[in-house]
């Protein structure tokens, strides 16, 4: 089997082995593949595996030999699911491999955010508390998390993961989520999108992206918020109108943003959330530690054996 890696260098820049894939087959890893490229490098490939490279219905059109996409993320809108299922293309996803490493990162931002480590340790790398006249200084508020309200947009495996987190920090914990009362997480409420924007400190975004929830952050949801709040997402970019948000920090409707995640990613030098006050960014790392990027492999591969095998498993294109 002719086995393609559209752009390994994202998952793998050089720390794992491809050995484990390449065992199922003769296998080519490119670290990037441009759209003008995807044609040529995919030729004659029975299975292609991808991360970010976008295969649209007319690149599955023109590659006859195609019968599997693994996708090596949870997330597969990258694929021309419709086109692929026509064509009887087996098209598989990581499920749930990030689920501990996004809450992590969910939870370094927010005290980020509200105690300022990196801040206070650049100020004191250039000086300040060696000139201090006091033994203590601070330039922003300082937040004892417990007793807050912490808003979770989505209760999947990573919402339920932080709702556990921000719960041992003694925050109160409300979600907007499908599932009934009864089936949610201890000390979790249900909340509508109206109450839990306008009445919790922290809201996190962990839902899917769709035509539903594109823009699910507008301006008229951050006119919801507390001046306090804190907005966080480490989910998708699309579901935050980032011009929206990037006026609401700029005019202190709401106190700080947290992105992991951005609409374009890499961003143009020119997004307004790059400047915009309290906004802090990081390149799309949630998912990226050592041990996700492990279990991301090792369940990739299982993906390929088990069709290989005749028995495919998450396939998102039945």
């Amino acid at each position: 089997m002719k086995i393609v890696i559209l752009d390994g260098y994202g998952m793998n820049p050089g720390d794992m082995s491809w050995q484990p894939i390449n065992d199922l087959g003769d296998l080519t890893v490119y670290p990037r593949t441009a759209p003008d490229e995807v044609l040529t490098r995919a030729a004659g490939a029975e299975a292609l595996l991808t991360n970010k490279t976008v295969l649209t219905a007319d690149m599955l059109r023109a590659l006859p030999e195609l019968k599997y996409v693994g996708v090596l993320a949870t997330g597969y809108n990258v694929v021309d699911i419709d086109a692929a299922r026509e064509l009887g293309i087996v098209v598989t996803n990581i499920p749930a491999y990030s689920t501990d490493s996004v809450a992590q990162m969910v939870f370094a931002h927010l005290l980020a955010a509200v105690v300022g480590v990196e801040h206070y340790t650049a100020e004191n790398r250039n000086g300040r508390w060696s000139a201090s006249p006091d033994f203590v200084y601070w330039d922003r508020p300082l937040c004892e998390l417990a007793g807050k309200t912490f808003g979770i947009v989505g209760l999947g495996n990573i919402g339920t993961a932080v709702a556990r987190i921000a719960g041992a920090f003694g925050m109160k914990v409300k979600a907007f989520t499908s599932k009934s009362p009864d089936m949610l997480p201890e000390g979790v409420a249900k909340a509508d999108l109206d109450e839990l924007f306008s009445t919790c400190d922290v809201v996190s975004l962990h839902c899917p992206l769709s035509e539903s929830t594109r823009h699910i952050v507008n301006a008229s949801r951050l006119a919801q918020m507390k001046s306090g709040a804190i907005l966080i997402n480490t989910g998708r970019g699309p579901l935050v109108d980032e011009e929206a948000l990037a006026n609401a920090l700029n005019a202190g409707e709401i106190y700080a943003t947290c992105l992991d995640v951005l609409t374009s990613e890499p961003p143009a030098p020119d997004c307004p959330l790059l400047t915009a006050r309290n906004c802090f960014i990081t390149p799309h790392l949630g998912w990226a530690t050592t041990e996700a990027r492990q279990r991301l492999l090792a369940i990739a591969t299982d993906n390929l054996r088990n069709f290989i095998a005749g028995t495919p498993v998450n396939n998102v294109a039945v």
